[in-house]
Parts: structure tokens; C-alpha cells; sequence
């Protein structure tokens, strides 16, 4: 068997959506696991729709991902140029096209977009194809004369060429995942193959880029379903059925409404792409897993599990064991749901499992961009590892951790004042007296302290515990009390009990 190689081919249009960065994955880990080559390459056929900074992008978001390709236009590699556009340079796609020409599998059409337009007001649901390529005054060589289409070509005048769809043919593939399926070519429309200005169109580009970068496996999303007989057909006309990788088209991710679109991110409040996308031609920022707070082996943890299963209890996987376990008959056929809190679910869970290095840098940029200078790393990671069971995203981490480096704005005094007593505002008073002689302010001897003069004042440390949590923090959360005040110090620690005992 030939070495595994497979490929992510994205169009560098707009941000890398949730299934496409599940696609980028499932070819990934299926490529790792077999020891084969992971490659990308750019599809930017379509210049109307090229976006500036898109191609970075997406690089941008791999990375993060941990995901490196072998090949690409960044990393190179023996079959190269990995832009669609380098390789219309060289001629690659024409020839491919004049072979189909020349052998009656694909023809020239001249019709304008006008032309066509206005056919489809005619007639509802308009495809060309078998049905209507000769007939409707629709200008193509198979519907011209010889010496017409010649002088047409010879004049200069625009055209495409399009697929010829066999009449009355079952088309069939083996899908990895689907197992067989067939289409009737009367349903299927004359693709364009190579467009007016010398670009391919992704179905004739994708075939011959499959087929010079020697894919094994080609995995796409399920609404490349519909297009897979022309795939076939091109693949059995240029290079022989023999030569074709094997499919699998991934199940759809699902929405709270349907197919998880880019809009639904807006719509219910979760982002739907990898990282934040600023779109030039709109300038509209799209909020991204990244910059909401999530981890980046949380994300492809939860996109893993989005259609596939290892077949055990298991949840929580790294991206070794994703690699190790993969195998692509255990991809559901059926759409996935995106569940956001299920999601968050896994960034919790990763939180805690991963250490502060994982998410250090990120925090930080936080506490620093809402005014707090962080000058001593150790203590910041520190505090960083007491909270981070509480924190489901990256930014918990301020409102989990702040009061460590702010005296709290407000206390929830109210929790404090059903059962605050005079003995208890003594205890506090006679307390602050102590901590002024404390030379070893550490928490053993802070806890100590505390108990014995509870003792002494024939109160149960319990119920003092409470409101000075209260006192430090502001509210009934955060890490063990004395942890706190060990953390703030001395002169911090009694500035806050002070303060309280004026609103309590």
C-alpha cells in the first residue's frame, strides 16, 4: 500500500469555521495514525472571493491547533506550488481541459452571465445540463456549428468549458464512511470545469491536484456529496477509477437551527470559528475559540468528539491519544449536534488538567489589559493554580482571581449581617491587634492564630470563617481564606478587615 497522504484544501475567502477546522483534524489524525502526510493547499480559484489575510489566517489557526502541516505553501514540499493560482501559472489545468475537449468529455460554452440569467427566468430551477445544452438558444460547441465555434474561438470571445454528463448512467463510489452511493447523471448539471479567465473551477482543480500530489484519501464535508459523480467522472477520464483516492464525507455539525452556519455564532452568543476573523470587506470581527477563553487542546478535543467516537466511556483526550485511537469507521453518518455548554464543559476540564503553562500568557494579557501589572511570575502562577478549578474559560481567571492583586469595590455584606453579632465584630477588632504582632505571616500561622482566639471568645472558628472570606474577596467564592490572606499579606489583609467591619 502506497504511504498515506491526505489533504485540507480551504478557499481563502473568511474565517475557518468549526467544521472546517473538524475537517482539518479528521484528516490529520487519520494521516498521524497511519504514519502518512498531512498537507494543505490553498484553493483560491475564485479571486472574486480571495480576502486579504485570509491565507495567514487559517495558518494562523492551525498553529494554534497544533496542527503541522508537512507540506504547504509555507512549509513546502516535493509537489508544489500548494496555491491553485501558482499552478494555473504553469499551465497545469488547461491542458487537463483541452484533454477533456479533445476527447468529447467536456465542451465550450459562450454563454454570457446575461444570456443565462435570463434563461433561468424562463424556466424554473435552470441547470445546464443534458436537458437543455442544445436547445433554449444556449451557445455552446455542442449546439453550434464546427466552424461557428471555431470563429467564436478564433475571435476571442469569452467561454467556459463545462463537463459533458453522460446520458442515462448510474455513477457509483464507495464512501468510507456511507458505503455506496450512486447518482443518476440525468441529475446532474455540466459543471464548469475551467471558467473565462483560465481559473479552474474547484471540481476540475481538485481532481488534478488529487491526482499530481498523489492523494490516498480525500475527507470533505457532506455537501461536497452532491458533486462527487463529476469527481468521479473526471477521475475515470484523466487517470483512471484506479488512481482515485478513496471518500469520506463528514457528517454535518449541527446548530441550534439546522447546519451550524457562521451566523449563529452572533445569533445565540458562541463563536463558530477557530480564532477572532476581522473581515476587511465588511469590517466585522467575528469572535473566535481562542479569544473567548478556550484552550486549544479543549477545542480539538470537543471537534474530535464531534461525529466520532472511540467506542468507550472516555471524554477527555489528548491529542496523542486522538492520533493513536482515530479510525475513520467510527465517523457517524448523521449530523452532530454543537452543544456551547458542552463545550465549555471540556475547556473546564482541561483547565484543570493542563498546567498554568497552557494558559499563563493568556491570563495575564487579561489582569494586564483591565490595569493590573503582574510583576512577580511565580506568585501569578501560583494564584493562577489556586483558582483554576473555578474557572470554566480563560477569563474566569480575573473574576476568579482579582481580588488577589485589588481590594474587592464591593462586599456582599448582606450574606454576613443575619448572623453578625456584636461578639463576633469584637472578635474581628481584638483579631487585627494580633496580626499586627504576627512576625511569620504564613497560612499554618495565620489559621492557628485565628482558631485560638476563637477558642478564647467561645466561638466556633465556622462561623467566623464566612465573613472573612467576605472581607478579603467581596463575595462566597475563591480558594481556601487563610490561602488569601497568606497571598496578600499582612498590611492588605487588616486594611480589608477594617473596611468591612465599617459596613458590616
Amino acid at each position: 500500500m502506497s504511504k498515506v497522504r491526505v489533504r485540507f484544501a480551504p478557499s481563502p475567502t473568511g474565517g475557518l469555521h468549526l467544521g472546517g477546522v473538524r475537517t482539518v483534524l479528521y484528516n490529520y489524525l487519520f494521516a498521524k495514525n497511519k504514519g502518512g502526510d498531512f498537507i494543505v493547499r490553498i484553493e483560491d480559484t475564485d479571486q472574486t472571493r480571495f480576502v486579504d489575510g485570509a491565507e495567514q489566517y487559517i495558518f494562523d489557526c492551525l498553529k494554534w491547533c497544533g496542527i503541522e502541516p508537512d507540506e504547504s505553501p509555507l512549509h513546502g514540499g516535493n509537489y508544489g506550488p500548494y496555491r491553485q493560482s501558482e499552478r494555473k501559472e504553469q499551465g497545469i489545468y488547461q491542458q487537463y481541459a483541452d484533454q477533456l475537449i479533445k476527447e468529447g468529455h467536456a465542451y465550450y460554452a459562450f454563454d454570457t452571465p446575461e444570456e443565462l440569467e435570463q434563461i433561468r427566468k424562463k424556466i424554473p430551477n435552470f441547470q445546464y445540463n443534458q436537458h437543455y445544452r442544445v436547445a433554449f438558444g444556449l451557445r455552446n460547441s455542442l449546439s453550434l456549428p464546427e466552424n461557428e465555434v471555431s470563429n467564436l474561438i478564433e475571435k476571442g470571445t469569452p467561454y467556459v468549458i463545462r463537463i459533458n454528463i453522460p446520458k442515462d448512467i448510474i455513477i457509483s463510489l464507495k464512501d468510507m464512511i456511507r458505503g455506496e452511493v450512486s447518482f443518476d447523471s440525468w441529475q446532474i448539471d455540466d459543471k464548469v470545469l475551467l471558467k473565462a479567465d483560465g481559473m479552474p473551477t474547484y471540481h476540475l482543480a481538485v481532481v488534478v491536484d488529487d491526482y499530481l500530489m498523489k492523494i490516498t484519501h480525500a475527507f470533505r464535508g457532506e455537501e461536497w456529496l452532491p458533486s462527487a459523480p463529476v469527481h468521479v467522472l473526471l477521475w475515470k477520464y484523466l487517470f483512471g477509477l484506479d488512481k482515485m483516492p478513496e471518500w469520506a464525507h463528514l457528517p454535518l455539525i449541527l446548530g441550534p437551527s439546522g447546519k451550524l452556519s457562521k451566523r449563529d455564532g452572533a445569533k445565540y452568543g458562541f463563536p463558530v470559528f477557530a480564532m477572532n476573523w476581522f473581515d476587511p470587506k465588511t469590517n466585522e470581527l467575528t469572535e473566535g475559540f481562542k479569544e473567548k477563553g478556550f484552550l486549544p487542546e479543549a477545542f480539538i478535543n470537543l471537534l474530535a468528539l464531534l461525529g466520532w467516537n472511540a467506542g468507550t466511556e472516555q471524554e477527555l483526550f489528548t491529542k496523542e491519544e486522538l492520533i493513536e485511537q482515530f479510525s475513520i469507521d467510527r465517523v457517524h453518518s448523521g449530523g452532530a449536534k454543537f452543544d456551547y455548554e458542552k463545550a465549555k464543559w471540556f475547556n473546564h476540564e482541561w483547565i484543570k488538567k493542563s498546567g498554568t503553562d497552557s494558559y499563563k500568557l493568556q491570563a495575564k494579557a487579561i489582569f494586564e489589559a483591565n490595569g493590573i501589572t503582574i510583576t512577580d511570575d511565580a506568585k501569578f502562577e501560583t494564584i493562577l493554580s489556586l483558582v483554576a478549578d473555578r474557572c470554566t474559560l480563560i477569563p474566569d481567571f480575573y473574576t476568579q482571581a482579582i481580588f488577589f492583586f485589588k481590594t474587592p469595590e464591593t462586599l456582599d455584606a448582606d450574606a454576613v449581617k443575619p448572623k453578625w453579632t456584636e461578639e463576633k465584630k469584637i472578635f474581628f477588632t481584638e483579631w487585627i491587634d494580633k496580626l499586627q504582632l504576627i512576625g511569620n505571616w504564613e497560612l499554618v500561622t495565620l489559621e492557628d492564630n485565628f482558631k485560638e482566639l476563637a477558642t478564647a471568645k467561645n466561638i466556633k472558628p465556622g462561623e467566623l470563617q464566612l465573613p472573612f472570606r467576605i472581607m478579603l474577596v467581596g463575595g462566597k467564592f475563591g480558594p481556601p481564606v487563610f490561602v488569601i490572606a497568606a497571598a496578600i499579606g499582612k498590611e492588605e489583609t487588616i486594611k480589608r478587615i477594617k473596611n468591612a467591619l465599617q459596613q458590616f
